[in-house]
């Protein structure tokens, strides 16, 4: 059923490793160049057969530091063994040595163009390959019968990748797995994915160096032992010595609206983009969502009709042909503008892009520098990102985001608990590989990071999830997944084996972390793909509407085969854009902390920096009707109006936080009294409107801030159970408890929520202790709520100095909650006009004062 190992690697002649780096020495001199001491540092790790993570800036040569480590000692072995190595056609190219794990395909796809490009230059006959999703059908077959030397893949085909019987064959001979930016993947599941593959491959072979690659992230120590585990957990953390020159700033609105909102700017800023538009050579603007850089790139071409062929989008749900198409335009600077999503945020290099812009909010520190360094992407080029505010008060965020930067306050990324839906998966995956025995399984999945405190009764359960579905399942024989061998070969005897060909085929079809709304796919008439949209957004359209999509403007023809048939719009109307879920990120930590300490400056009359100079007069007229809440405070902000009375409240712990704590502070005073709200947030702070006066005071007094009892009052406060529910979906998929459909027969979204919520009852009704209900609450407090940072909040709100303050209008800092809540209500061209007329109201009055 399986190989044996392959015997320890004999160690690398000390002369021929001389002479092999001396060999690059002379590459990278023949380009003007020489290799960083910390490249250097990397190379001789490896040869010492090391493991580690290599902390470097973006642009700096991460990459080829960890290839040519092992480009290195496959150029002195030959040399070791007598052969010429100038002598291309007389070497043969090596079997599968590297494994090379990224996050994006569209890294992929640049990273095998890098990795091939060194080998050719340096005249070595290596294979350079990627498989991912996008990779055909009968590429993928014929690299499992005939590996290429390295291949570049993701963390879900490496899984299906184990999932073949044959695969400890070909990787029999694996020298290094390399896992790029490291950071994007840890914190998620398909970091702790990529961790259980890795622990499968140094099962295989104990000699095998991990090498991870990140460039910003806060716990860089426990990055490093989440990527390596046991044993290699005191593996190396090679940092580069190199300062690499990143610049923050923002365009300046002529006019800053002292009562903001979230669209108020955007696209008003339109015409300074274009300026500095005109003076760059290529340039990337960045936005939140992709519904945003439909509309952005749509501005941007009807401005400059010209640039028609030299402007482009990208985003992950356009089709591979298109996002490759991109790609390569920039990287040959053939593009001058792409607008994008965080489908290129990654390592890739685009050389000549030289400026870069984030258009909204930039959310976290290490996100804008991400987008920062792709531009300047080489040794000593300065990086830049320009902030594009969509309303007044972003422009403090970019003030606060460079304040962090300054001082190295760089969000850390914590990894994932022993998540059991993907243990689950993992262990199918496994036994319709080359099967597993329990207790080798066991110690195996424990030496990932993330599973380390890993009890034997959980892993025992998920074995028993995958055998028959746990026992409120086990009289479905759908759920029998995998069964233990009962054939003749008696070594084989209590090993766990797939139980048929076609629940394998269905398993692998399944395999991955990345859930989301069913899709639908989007084509012309031909048959030509143009990309993916939400099956919600096509179910609303019928024949002959306009949408706008993948930068076209389209007229939807009917659904065909569960495919979006469209043409082009005859006209060029404005249509409506489609909308993704899952756009909103909450501010981070540590960007809100900087904020408030521009607050806390702006409190007492400094406002530094082009940024906080513009904002001065918002600041000084919300210090004027109410009070510029600095760290030590806690703002409560009293409204009446003909909709009733306001509570405006300021934590500034982002929008999840605040979703958690307006439900729970209405919860608690309708404990005091019988009163109803309606509850509004963004990142800043909440509102809660009664038709009554809240009894605030006396909520405060009996505990309205404590954390006391806090678990049980949110799953009270805010039908925790539903929302279980709903994220159990995701949960179930992973776990293979739902078929989402074959290849271009997707099941619809209301089946698959069917499906999952009749799971969730039975489980609830017959097996409430399920690991997979209590994952599915935690993830809800956890990932939804953020109930640490909830909880932190009020801690920090208990410590600070409470102003509660009535007010006879709506403040700069409450004007874009209150939007927030009308947008739900009100359709966008209403809006607009009913806010311009509330802010001209609201300005009328502070000119009178």
């Amino acid at each position: 059923m399986s190989a044996s190992a392959p015997s320890p690697r004999p160690a690398v002649d000390a002369e021929a490793w001389g002479e092999a780096e001396s060999r690059l020495e002379d590459w990278f001199s023949d380009r003007g160049w020489s290799p960083f001491d910390y490249q250097r540092d990397v190379w001789r790790a490896y040869r010492d057969g090391d493991s580690g993570l290599v902390h470097a800036p973006t642009g700096t040569g991460k990459t080829y530091s960890v290839w040519f480590a092992v480009l290195i000692e496959w150029m002195a072995e030959q040399i070791a063994a007598g052969r010429n190595i100038e002598a291309y056609d007389e070497l043969t190219p090596p079997p599968l040595s590297v494994l090379w794990v990224t996050p994006l395909r569209a890294l992929s796809h640049n990273t095998v163009t890098a990795l091939q490009r060194a080998a050719r230059d340096l005249r070595l006959p290596w294979r350079i390959e990627g498989r991912t999703g996008d990779t055909s059908y009968r590429k993928k077959k014929g690299q499992l019968s005939d590996p290429p030397s390295a291949l570049i893949t993701t963390p879900e085909s490496l899984s299906i990748l184990l999932s073949y019987p044959d695969t400890k064959e070909h990787l029999q001979n694996l020298r290094m797995v390399v896992v790029d930016e490291w950071h994007e993947l840890m914190g998620s599941k398909r970091g702790v994915q990529a961790e259980l593959g890795i622990a499968r491959l140094r099962r295989w072979n104990p000699d095998l160096r991990t090498w991870g690659l990140s460039a910003t992230i806060g716990n860089m120590d426990e990055a490093r032992d989440t990527l390596l585990g046991e044993p290699d957990a005191d593996g190396r953390l090679i940092t580069a010595d190199i300062k690499k020159d990143i610049q923050i700033d923002a365009l300046l609105p002529e006019d800053v609206h002292r009562f903001p909102w979230a669209g108020n700017l955007g696209l008003q800023m339109l015409d300074h983009v274009l300026s500095e538009l005109d003076t760059a050579d290529s340039a990337l603007v960045f936005t939140n969502t992709r519904a945003q850089a439909e509309q952005w790139y749509r501005a941007i071409l009807d401005a400059r009709p010209e640039w028609a062929g030299h402007l482009a989008l990208h985003y992950g749900s356009l089709s591979r042909k298109q996002r490759e198409v991109v790609e390569d335009g920039l990287a040959n600077g053939r593009l001058r503008c792409v607008v994008c999503t965080s489908t290129l945020d990654l390592g890739v290099d685009f050389t000549p892009v030289d400026r870069v812009f984030q258009v909204g909010s930039p959310k976290g520190v290490a996100r804008l520098l991400q987008r920062a360094g792709r531009s300047g992407h080489q040794p000593g080029a300065t990086s830049r990102v320009t902030g594009v505010p969509s309303h007044s008060l972003q422009l403090i965020e970019y003030a606060a985001a460079r304040d962090a930067m300054e001082a190295d306050d760089i969000e850390a990324r914590p990894p994932v608990r022993k998540p059991i839906d993907l243990l689950v998966q993992h262990v199918i995956t496994i036994a319709i590989g080359s099967g597993f025995f329990p207790d080798d399984l066991f110690e195996e999945i424990r030496s990932a990071y993330s599973y380390r405190n890993l009890t034997r009764n959980e892993f025992d359960w998920a074995v028993r999830c995958a055998s028959t579905g746990g026992s409120a399942l086990k009289a479905y024989e759908k759920y029998h997944r995998i069964e233990k061998y009962d054939g003749d070969l008696e070594r084989y005897r209590g090993m766990y084996v797939g139980t048929s060909d076609r629940l394998a085929r269905r398993h692998r079809m399944m395999i991955g972390t990345i859930t989301s709304d069913s899709s639908v796919e989007v084509r012309y008439k031909n048959g030509h793909t143009i990309g993916q949209v939400e099956e919600t957004f096509i179910s609303r359209l019928k024949h002959g509407d306009i949408f706008n999509f993948a930068g076209k403007t389209l007229e939807f023809l009917r659904i065909e085969d569960m495919k979006a048939v469209v043409q082009k719009a005859k006209s060029e109307p404005d249509g409506v854009v489609p909308r993704w879920l899952g756009g909103r990120l909450p501010l981070s930590n540590q960007l809100s902390h900087w904020i408030r300490r521009r607050l806390d400056e702006a409190a007492e009359g400094t406002f530094r920096g082009p940024e906080m100079a513009q904002v001065q007069s918002l600041m000084e007229l919300q210090g004027k009707w109410s009070i510029v809440p600095t760290h030590d405070d806690f703002l409560v902000e009293r409204v009446h109006s003909r909709e009733g009375h306001h509570l405006f409240m300021y934590p500034f712990a982002g929008r999840p936080v605040h979703q958690g704590l307006a439900s729970l502070l209405a919860y608690r005073m309708a404990e005091e009294v019988s009163i109803s709200f309606t509850m509004s947030y963004n990142d800043y702070g909440f509102e809660l409107l009664s038709p009554e006066p809240a009894p605030l005071r006396d909520a405060i007094a009996g505990g309205l801030f404590d954390t006391e009892n806090l678990t049980s009052e949110i799953e009270a406060s805010l039908n925790e159970s539903e929302m279980s529910r709903r994220q159990f979906r995701e949960i179930a998929r992973v776990a293979g408890l739902v078929f989402t459909g074959y290849p271009g027969q997707p099941k619809s979204l209301g089946k698959i929520q069917a499906s999952s919520g009749l799971i969730f009852d039975v489980l609830e009704e017959y097996e409430s202790e399920n690991p997979l209900l209590e994952q599915a609450r935690r993830e809800v407090r956890e990932r939804q709520l953020e109930e640490d940072r909830l909880r932190d909040a009020l801690d920090r709100i208990r410590d600070a100095t409470l102003h509660v303050i009535d007010v006879p209008r709506m403040t700069p800092l409450a004007f874009p909650i209150y939007v927030d809540r009308l947008r739900d209500r009100i359709s966008s061209e209403p809006l607009a006009q009913r806010v311009r007329r509330m802010q001209e109201e609201l300005e009328e009055a502070a000119r009178w004062e």
